[in-house]
Parts: structure tokens; C-alpha cells; sequence
């Protein structure tokens, strides 16, 4: 039966994508399965379908608050919620980004939360953002709300009228159709763009899609949540700092820390690139210390370019203080350029402020580099 289904949807794709070869695989299949009787050759039918309208209700107080029912529901309502968090909010952004259209995330989980808080009152499926559902709908030509629209118009015409011999339909043809549905959804050159692009997350694609091959999608989405966490905090605790010089020409130019040099006498501008938290105080605490050793030329002034720090957790505060009071001990100044009024608050309120003064805080570059030369002449 599987072989068959295949056949005919594969090969009537081959003449014309239009022609809607799983509709008429699901059409054949019940027609042959009335005619042969094949569940009496051992092949599972999907069986009674209930017809109708869903009753809309609630469900009795003494049931709704009773923990031998609830709590057995506890595990399954929440890997609910993060199949359809997850599943939901990547499927709009790859459909997105495929008919570059604007994906705004928060109006689908809002349409999603009603949607599903009509499921819970008329007891009927959980609302999804199914890929194998929206691959459907995609490789039938559907573009508008209007597919929508008659997707739900045909299910009631099933639900009132055709309920009966859906009864019929074998398990293995629904079995069919969403395997070949899957099997377009792997995107393999998508998968190569990222392999050579990013290899970090390719491995945390590629090992998401061999446990949901292996064990199941709830698990694979904790799994790629927890390795998305995990890469992303290994790049703040090892980001790509710099210093920033000056070239002969007269422009900033960032420098790697390992090369350091002054953007004039006696200044360095030390460009921090992540947010500053517990787990990249000490490489920031490292680099401070390593750029301002006294060798050679003598560092006054060392300024922290914090244009793209856009938070400072408490450890990451108290380190910024301790660093300040030990250059100060080497007559080196700590300053800050381009911080934004968010991080400003921030230190503010962890005592580095206190530590460095309410005047180390510059607009720009050219202002802490004036101001420096000023002051150290």
C-alpha cells in the first residue's frame, strides 16, 4: 500500500506539480479498501472517525482541580508547549525567509494561544505551526489566508458528511504522505550553506536531526535548546576583542589584543565585543591587565570602548571595579566610551561609576583622545 501510494503521488508529480496526487491517493486507497476488504488481508485501517460539530464547554470543576488528573497532564501539557513554541516559530521563520515576507513572532503565538484556547474549550487537537502541514499546504500553490479558509471549509464538509469513509483510509497512506512530506523538508543545501558558513551550528543541526530521528522530537528540540545555550555562551566567554589605533591616515582601526597599540600617547582604547557577564570577566579581566603591564611606553589612560556591551551582570561589575582600583594603583586612569544609558545605570549602581568618577565617561573616541592628551601633557 505504501509502495503504491508512492508511486502514485511521485509519479503524478513528474507529469504536473498542479495535479493533487495525495488527494487522489487518499481517494484511491479508501475506494480500494472498501472494494477488497483489505483489512481483512491484515491491513490497519484508520477506523471510526467522529463526525459533527465539536461541543463547546467547560470541563467540570471537580475534574479541573482534581490532581489525580491534572498531574499525570503536567509532563505532556509541557512538552506540548515547547513542540509548539519551537515548532511553530520555526516553521514561520523558514517560510518566511524563503518568500522574503515579514515574520513577526509574537502575533503568531498570540493567534496561537486563542487558537488553542478554542481547542481546550471544544476538546478537539492541539493548534500547531505543523512544517508537514504548511509543506502541504506550500506544494498545493498556497500563498493567502485563503487556503486557510478552504482547508476549513473542507474539513467541515468531512466532519458533517464524509466522516464514514474516512473509516476506510489505511493507516499506511497517512503514514506515506507525511513521510514524503518530511522527507521535502530536509533542506540539504541549506544544510551545506551552513556547514560552510557556520560549522559550530551545523553540528547542532545535524545532531538535532539524528535524535529526532532516534528518539523523538520533544527531545530534540530540549537537546538543540541546551546546545544553542551552550554555543552561545561559549562566544561570550571567548569573544573577539580588540584595540583600537590609529592608522597613518588618521582613522580608528581595530587591531587584535595580542598586537595591542595606543590610539595616541599614553591611551589605550580596549574594545570589548559582548555583553560583560560571569563567564567572560576573566578574559576581560586578563586582557586589562596583559595591555597595560608596564613595558615600554607607559600606559595613562586605558579606555574601554563599550559600544557593543549592552549589559553588565553584578560579577561582571565588581570585576570592572577591582580592575580599576588596580590600574589606579599604577597612576593609569579607567575610562568608558560610547556606553549606552542602560549600561551607564548599570554601573552606576554596581560602584564602578563611584570607583572611576562620573567624568570617565566620553561620547566618542575623538573626545576621550582629546581629552587624554589634555590632561597627560
Amino acid at each position: 500500500m505504501s509502495v503504491a501510494v508512492l508511486v502514485v503521488i511521485v509519479g503524478l508529480r513528474l507529469v504536473a506539480r498542479q495535479i493533487p496526487g495525495a488527494l487522489i491517493a487518499v481517494v484511491g486507497s479508501i475506494i480500494a479498501s472498501y472494494v477488497f476488504d483489505l483489512q481483512a488481508h491484515g491491513v490497519a485501517l484508520l477506523g471510526p472517525v467522529p463526525g459533527g460539530l465539536p461541543q463547546i464547554s467547560l470541563p467540570s470543576a471537580g475534574l479541573a482541580t482534581d490532581p489525580a488528573v491534572v498531574e499525570p497532564l503536567l509532563a505532556s501539557t509541557f512538552a506540548m508547549f515547547v513542540v509548539i513554541l519551537a515548532q511553530s516559530a520555526a516553521t514561520s521563520r523558514a517560510y518566511a525567509a524563503r518568500y522574503e515576507e515579514r515574520h513577526d513572532e509574537n502575533t503568531d503565538l498570540l493567534g496561537l494561544s486563542l487558537a488553542n484556547v478554542a481547542a481546550g474549550l471544544s476538546g478537539t487537537f492541539v493548534v500547531n505551526g505543523s512544517p508537514t502541514k504548511t509543506q502541504m499546504v506550500d506544494s498545493a500553490g498556497g500563498r493567502s489566508q485563503l487556503s486557510n479558509l478552504a482547508c476549513a471549509a473542507v474539513v467541515l464538509i468531512v466532519l458533517l458528511f464524509l466522516t464514514g469513509p474516512l473509516a476506510f483510509m489505511p493507516n499506511a497512506v497517512l503514514a506515506t504522505i507525511v513521510f514524503l512530506i518530511g522527507v521535502e523538508l530536509v533542506d540539504m543545501p541549506g544544510m551545506r550553506l551552513v556547514l560552510f558558513a557556520r560549522p559550530r551550528e551545523f553540528w547542532v543541526a545535524a545532531f538535532t536531526a539524528a535524535v529526532v530521528v532516534l528518539v523523538g522530537v520533544e527531545q530534540a528540540i530540549i537537546v538543540a535548546m541546551a546546545l544553542s545555550l551552550i554555543s552561545h555562551t561559549r562566544r561570550g566567554y571567548d569573544p573577539h576583542n580588540s584595540v583600537v589605533v590609529r592608522t597613518e591616515q588618521g582613522y580608528w582601526r581595530p587591531v587584535p589584543v595580542a598586537q595591542g597599540g595606543f590610539a595616541a600617547p599614553g591611551l589605550i582604547v580596549y574594545r570589548f565585543t559582548h555583553s560583560l557577564y560571569y563567564a567572560n570577566t576573566q578574559r576581560f579581566q586578563d586582557e586589562a591587565l596583559e595591555l597595560t603591564r608596564p613595558d615600554g611606553v607607559q600606559t595613562r589612560w586605558f579606555c574601554v570602548d563599550g559600544a557593543a556591551i549592552d549589559d553588565v551582570d553584578f560579577t561582571a561589575g565588581a570585576m570592572l571595579g577591582s580592575v580599576a582600583r588596580t590600574l589606579r594603583q599604577q597612576n593609569i586612569r579607567m575610562v568608558f566610551v560610547e556606553v549606552n544609558d542602560h549600561v551607564r545605570r548599570q554601573l552606576d549602581r554596581s560602584g564602578v561609576t563611584e570607583v572611576v568618577g562620573s567624568d570617565a565617561y566620553f561620547e566618542t573616541l575623538e573626545q576621550a583622545g582629546e581629552e587624554s592628551q589634555r590632561v597627560t601633557a
